[in-house]
């Protein structure tokens, strides 16, 4: 019996650091470590309790637990690390509570091992399940904690278990629940919609009306005026839908105010993600409100439907964003209060560039009530198949097509995420695309993403139904308005030569482009309130809204060939 514990105990340690140290070296090697793990800690289970002197029925069904565990664990492999995840997180809390319920009928070093240990189980599985996509690269952690501590315990043998146990158990209880209650405050500080963002009951079929406003204060400049607005517009297969938006005005009261419509940057994809919920201009990369603003202008931002309102949001899906532009426009102009005039100019950061190329294509047949004067893209999504193709190439690149693959998916039935994300990553990917950009718990995305030893992606993702999706949605549309499209030459997610062979395809086809290059300046800090691009643009927007109304004519230039600049 001595010698089967200790081989029992030391393949439990064994075990445990295996774990512990390599957690996720790839979905095979930890199914196999979790499988030992389990069947080990069954053994282990029936020749601890028994010395302990508790019933043995009590070790049986800790035993069972963790056979049970392993049966459903091999049953269920095609599920991968998901199945693990779910099994080791039940089964950590099984074990936890009946370590506590254990803790009852022990004395002394024992009853505080085992009461210790259980809280550390319990928290440890509720972790696991809380957070699945931290859980699968830390569950070869919390099960190899588990493991050790199970060895060591009977390793020590029941008569020189002392303090020092104790003060271990004490101390893995106690980064358990640091853990627990970290992942407990940064799922509380997720932005959630309030009840303005929910459509009432009957809703008008016409894109563009104004259901609600209410006045809007933070973030707004002291010379300033806002609200927030709901309104309707539709999705990309015409069906009506709801977005929400802000509206900021000069304080002092002016009629037929020229019209800056923002179009944000990626916040992400899960309904929290509005500007309007969080941080409502620089979330999205507008750093030059207060710009507008001095200069007499109102400011139109749109949420675009599915941040803020019900879902799914069409992230890089061209119809959905530019419609929700061009109706935010239309909406916001019922706002008395607002004073809003018809000269109107469009601006865009990355996804909101994508998104104002396809407001200025769409416009004329979408929305001819709302005449555009021009249109700026500042670093825009324009080449989506090069930049989903590029994404492995940049640190942290993966979160961008963690939404990519995963609001295409929900947008399009031939587009599975399954086809193009390996087994290992989908939770992670599924995770993500739940939470917001600005939120804290993104920097446990971005760490997740780091620690893996594979992309994300199952072979190209640049193939089949998605790759066929992205080259529908590359705006390619006819822009009548002015055009402006800005690029920072050190950007390394929108990748300058990327952009160039854009411009250039458009320019070919005949679209008159300002195209503007920027030394120095990266993806976010092209926009920055210091940038020349924002000069630039402020100067070229105040241009168009002091030409003729519907901007200064486009003529279409020689083919193969732009403007000068």
């Amino acid at each position: 019996m001595v010698v089967l514990r200790t081989t029992t105990g030391v393949a439990l340690v064994a075990l445990g650091a295996g774990l512990a140290v390599r957690p996720f070296a790839s979905l095979a090697v930890l199914l196999l470590l979790v499988l030992a793990g389990l069947l080990v800690t069954a053994v282990a289970e029936l020749l601890d309790l028994p010395e302990a002197g508790l019933p043995r029925r009590l070790a049986l069904a800790r035993a069972g637990l963790a056979l049970l565990a392993a049966v459903v664990l091999v049953g269920w492999t095609a599920a991968g690390v998901a199945a693990v995840v779910v099994v080791v997180g039940l089964t950590l809390l099984g074990h936890g509570a009946l370590d506590v319920w254990t803790a009852r009928r022990l004395r002394g070093t024992d009853r505080w091992n085992a009461l210790l240990g259980g809280v550390a189980a319990i928290a440890f599985g509720l972790l696991a399940l809380a957070w699945p996509d931290v859980s699968v690269v830390l569950i070869g952690v919390l099960f190899g904690v588990r493991l050790l501590l199970l060895g060591a315990r009977l390793l020590a043998g029941r008569r020189r278990r002392h303090a020092r146990t104790v003060l271990g158990s004490a101390l893995v209880a106690v980064l358990a629940l640091v853990l627990l209650v970290v992942g407990l405050a940064l799922d509380r500080a997720a932005p959630r919609p309030d009840a303005f963002y929910t459509a009432p009951a009957s809703v008008p079929d016409a894109p563009g009306v104004l259901i609600r406003s209410q006045p809007f204060t933070r973030s707004v400049p002291s010379d300033a005026r806002a609200w927030r607005i709901l309104y309707t517009t539709t999705r990309d297969d015409g069906v009506p839908a709801v977005a929400s938006g802000l509206v900021v005005v000069p304080r002092e009261r002016a009629a037929d105010l020229p019209v800056v419509a923002w179009a944000h940057g990626t916040t992400g994809i899960a309904r929290g993600c509005a500007p309007s919920l969080g941080e409502p201009f620089t979330s999205g990369a507008l750093f030059a409100l207060d710009d507008v603003v001095d200069r007499g202008w109102a400011l139109v931002a749109t949420d675009y439907v599915g941040l803020g309102t019900d879902g799914p949001h069409p992230y890089l899906i061209g119809q959905g964003e530019g419609r929700s532009v061009l109706d935010a426009v239309r909406a916001a102009r019922q706002l008395t209060d607002a004073g809003l005039g018809e000269r109107t100019v469009l601006w865009g950061h990355s996804q909101g560039g994508h998104a104002a190329l396809w407001a200025g294509a769409l416009a004329p047949s979408y929305a001819p009530d709302v005449p555009l004067d021009g249109v700026a893209a500042l670093a825009p999504a324009s080449d989506l198949t090069a930049l989903v193709d590029g994404l492995g190439e940049m640190t942290g690149g993966e979160l961008f097509g963690s939404y990519v693959i995963a609001a295409y998916a929900r947008a399009y039935d031939d587009v599975r995420l399954r086809s193009y994300v390996r087994p290992a990553a989908r939770a992670i990917v599924e995770e993500i695309a739940a939470r917001c950009l600005a939120e804290p718990s993104t920097l446990v995305s971005v760490a997740t993403l780091l620690s893996l030893d594979k992309p994300i992606w199952n072979g190209d993702p640049t193939r089949g139904p998605l790759a066929r999706r992205l080259a529908e949605n590359i705006p390619a549309g006819v822009i009548p308005a002015p055009l402006l499209v800005a690029q920072g030459l050190d950007d390394d997610l929108i990748r300058p030569a990327a952009q160039e062979a854009w411009v250039a395809a458009r320019c070919a086809a005949g679209q008159a482009i300002d195209y503007r290059e920027y030394a120095g300046r990266e993806h976010v800090s092209l926009v920055e309130a210091d940038s020349p691009a924002i000069a630039d643009l402020l100067a070229w927007t105040a241009d168009r809204l002091a030409g003729p109304s519907g901007g200064l004519p486009a003529q279409p230039p020689p083919a193969g060939t732009c403007p000068p600049r």
